[in-house]
């Protein structure tokens, strides 16, 4: 089966406008995860190591768990309207130095090949849907046989 995620695209800063970083990760084909660096690390053990020293050992542990997952994962994010998307992940992890990323903080990122529209309502699996209800700003992985079968289902028939 597939491997799930939600990825909520969510700043722990609550200065970060939510609805702009869904819309740019959606717009530049990324799913990512927090974790602000002021300077570029040279590859993910460093990224983790200055992640930890920065933001500590949790979230430094959820970024190796985003960068871990095999491509082909398939990943939902909400939008601000309450519209869910369905990506699935086709890069490994990169740090992404842009403005935009710090500014959104999303600067780990990988590339996600996002549908073109969000998924009708009825057609998004129950358990993506209780997940994005419990609330959370952190990436995780949707452990639910539905899920892992609607979301190929779904991807199989609206997937590029």
């Amino acid at each position: 089966m597939v491997v799930v995620l939600r990825a909520p695209l969510r700043s722990r800063d609550d200065d970060v406008d939510h609805a702009a970083a869904v819309a740019h990760a959606l717009r530049r084909g990324l799913v990512g995860v927090g974790g602000r660096l002021p300077e570029p690390p040279a590859d993910l053990d460093d990224a983790v190591a200055q992640v930890a020293r920065r933001h500590g050992d949790r979230t430094a542990a959820r970024l190796g768990r985003f960068a871990a997952f095999d491509r082909g994962a398939v990943a939902w994010t909400r939008d601000v309207a309450g519209e869910l998307w369905l990506g699935r992940v086709t890069g490994s992890w990169r740090f992404d130095p842009s403005a935009d990323a710090a500014t959104f903080d999303l600067q780990h990122v990988r590339e996600c090949l996002w549908l073109d529209d969000p998924v009708p309502w009825p057609e998004v699996p129950a358990a993506v849907h209780a997940t994005f209800e419990r609330g959370g700003r952190n990436l995780q992985r949707v452990h639910d046989l539905g899920a892992e079968a609607g979301s190929q289902l779904l991807w199989e028939r609206y997937g590029r």
